[in-house]
């Protein structure tokens, strides 16, 4: 059954938490709502203990009220069910679910997500508040979404008590059958002497002397994940039986300091995607972070999505807080909806005067009305309303960079030939020079469909199991084209290392062979000679590389494998597969890209500026040109002779304008 968001347009709000403030000030929240343009508040995230004051006793008589006060002004909810914050008097009775830490420490209530994800006594009372929740209001006008707990694990992705060692033994039996044989082969326990006779002996990988089995801690890592879905899924199909029309979601985190969930496996159980972005305040270019975790929250969704939680100023929990300059809460909000969101929602609406998180940037700021935040706002709120008929509309890329949670999990265990080796870091790097060219790109699995992309991309895979390689070797042999980063195809599924040299995998489709890394050291990059710049350098990764069908395109200058070919082609069947046995500078991995995206036949969505950003959504009859200027400079970008600017309603004939540090949306219209 299809399940779809009922707000018409594109949905704008944030999370409504009118339980801080006296209901005097309710109404105020309503009026100016209206007028931010607000029609869709997520409402009682973090009222369980409102809601139950004590076990099996509930008190609605505030949520009544707000759900009544928002239906009536118009605005819709998104109604969550408030697992995410167990009551004190929870914990009191059950001491046993709070949750325990590597080093065998029990973690005290006191603040949010403070249980044991596999404590039976938070499931059954998670699932009777979910229950009470969804029974009273399933039919109230206002709530058009369930929201399904908050940002799961982003506190407690992992708990190491017996409770969840138990359930992990239950895990890895459904994993591997009944008898340890299985696990002991998969896990290689002959190291060692690990060797297990009884599940009983199996335990968490906790804090123990040396380093832990690395197949132990990956399938840790996908039971943690999967011990939270099942949490997700348990409530969501008590939403269901509830209030079968109404769509469920839980807000993901693809974002830069978060990687516990495997959302590949997350993202088919809900009805509608949704994702938390908040920008690191060290990170100078923050456009593209948005841009690449907009990315991967719409391949996930499969099409449009939910921004559920941004923030319009500060955060809170960094070292150090940055302010948004002139224009950015605009040039980010709609830098999301340009790669696909139909929704643009901040924590929070109100900003908190108590609490942990009273200095976290709010869509109405402590300073009030009078501020810079709540005009931003508020001219976002006419924005998202221009912009109505973007809605539904999707992506158009020819691009795909694969991106896996095991490969990436794999890759950052400890006792690999590198410690300074990290997934998301590798992903970036080669995702940016796309970026800066206007490229459109997907992200996928390995096994993934390919069929609709000219170029796919790995430039992080040290674990593929053999299905996932045939499915990029067979994408190549059909006429795509291939490109591989270092350390790739080194593992199998369980972290075995693939025998007879490296790249594992991927030695056939790529046409080399190497029987030895050379990581490299900080600091000590190596010259690359051949079709690379002047000055070219590699670092973080080298190997000693030995052709068996490639060509070189570029080799290492110096060093102990001077001569040796660092950046390879390869035809393969009516394709090519490129490898590329280092990390290039920055200029010479875009031209490296460049070169390898052209072979492909790759074209940016539109001619444009260095700094300017055009992304394309693509409705049944219209595409949507999204132009941003990040250098603060404007520009002119080409558009269709029939183009109209959105925000502004006027005509753009042949070029749209975009004013420095501004954002431009032109509808070009198509089939006629």
């Amino acid at each position: 059954m299809k399940r779809t968001l009922s707000v018409p347009g594109l949905a704008y709000g944030g999370d409504y938490n009118p339980e801080q403030w006296p209901e005097e000030v309710w109404a105020e929240d309503m009026r100016l709502m209206r007028e931010a343009g607000v029609n869709l508040v997520s409402v009682g995230i973090f009222s369980w203990a409102l809601l139950e004051p004590s076990e099996g006793v509930y008190d609605f008589s505030r949520l009544d009220k707000v759900l009544d006060l928002l239906h009536d002004n118009g605005i819709a909810a998104d109604l969550a069910t408030p697992t995410a914050a167990p009551p004190a008097w929870f914990f009191r009775a059950h001491p046993e679910a709070l949750p325990t830490d590597r080093d065998g420490r029990t973690l005290s209530y006191g603040s949010r997500q403070t249980f044991c994800p596999s404590s039976p006594a938070y499931r059954e009372a998670a699932l009777r508040i979910a229950r009470a929740v969804a029974e009273r209001y399933a039919d109230h006008p206002a709530v058009v979404m369930w929201h399904v707990h908050n940002e799961y694990g982003c506190h407690n992705a992992a708990c190491y008590c017996d409770t969840s060692a138990a359930a992990f033994r239950r895990w890895l039996r459904a994993r591997y059958g009944d008898d340890p044989a299985a696990l002991n082969d998969a896990w290689g326990t002959t190291f060692w002497s690990q060797w297990y006779y009884d599940w009983e002996e199996v335990l968490p990988p906790r804090a123990t002397g040396a380093v832990p089995n690395p197949t132990h801690q990956l399938d840790w890592r996908r039971f943690c994940s999967d011990e939270l879905l099942s949490l997700c899924t348990a409530e969501r199909d008590v939403l269901r039986a509830a209030a079968p029309s109404v769509p469920a979601t839980t807000n993901f985190m693809v974002m830069a300091n978060f990687e516990a969930l495997d959302y590949w496996r997350w993202a088919p159980e809900l009805d509608v995607v949704s994702n938390d972005h908040y920008l690191m305040s060290t990170d100078p270019e923050s456009e593209i972070d948005i841009a690449l975790s907009g990315d991967v929250v719409r391949s996930l969704a499969g099409g449009p999505w939910l921004l559920m939680e941004h923030s319009t100023g500060a955060v809170n929990w960094q070292p150090v807080n940055r302010a948004k300059g002139p224009g950015e809460l605009r040039r980010n909000a709609l830098a999301h909806v340009a790669r696909g969101a139909d929704g643009v929602a901040y924590f929070q609406w109100r900003a908190a005067k108590a609490g942990a998180e009273q200095w976290h940037s709010a869509m109405l700021p402590h300073a009030g009305t009078d501020s810079r935040i709540w005009q931003d706002v508020v001219r976002l709120g006419a924005d998202l309303k221009a912009l109505a008929e973007v809605r539904g509309s999707t992506g158009t890329a020819e691009v795909a960079v694969v991106w896996d949670w095991d490969a990436r999990w794999a890759l950052e265990l400890p006792s690999q030939p590198s410690g300074e080796l990290r997934f998301l870091e590798l992903v970036r790097s080669w995702y940016e020079p796309l970026w800066r060219s206007g490229v459109a790109v997907d992200f996928v699995r390995p096994d993934a469909d390919l069929s609709a992309y000219r170029l796919v991309l790995a430039p992080s895979l040290y674990l593929v199991d053999d299905a996932g390689a045939a499915n990029l070797a067979a994408f190549a042999e059909g006429g795509g084209t291939l490109a591989v980063g270092f350390h790739s195809g080194a593992v199998d599924e369980n972290c075995h290392v693939r025998l007879g040299g490296y790249p594992g995998a991927f030695r056939d489709v790529l046409g080399v062979r190497s029987d030895e890394p050379f990581p490299l050291l900080p600091g000590a990059p190596v010259g690359l000679s051949g079709a690379v710049p002047e000055g070219a350098t590699g670092t973080l990764w080298s190997e000693r590389l030995r052709l068996e069908g490639a060509e070189a395109v570029a080799s290492y200058a110096d060093g102990p494998l001077a001569g040796v070919p660092a950046v390879t082609r390869h035809g393969y069947g009516a394709g090519a597969a490129w490898y590329l046995a280092t990390l290039p500078d920055p200029d010479t991995l875009a031209a490296v890209l460049d070169r390898v995206r052209s072979e492909a036949g790759v074209e940016p969505v539109r001619s444009a500026p260095a700094g300017v950003e055009v992304v394309r959504r693509r409705g049944p009859e219209a595409d949507y040109l999204f132009v941003i200027d990040h250098t603060g400079r404007g520009a002119s970008v080409p558009v269709a002779a029939d183009a109209t600017e959105l925000l502004t309603g006027k005509e753009t004939p042949g070029s749209v304008t975009v004013a420095p540090g501004d954002v431009a949306v032109v509808r070009e219209p198509r089939g006629r």
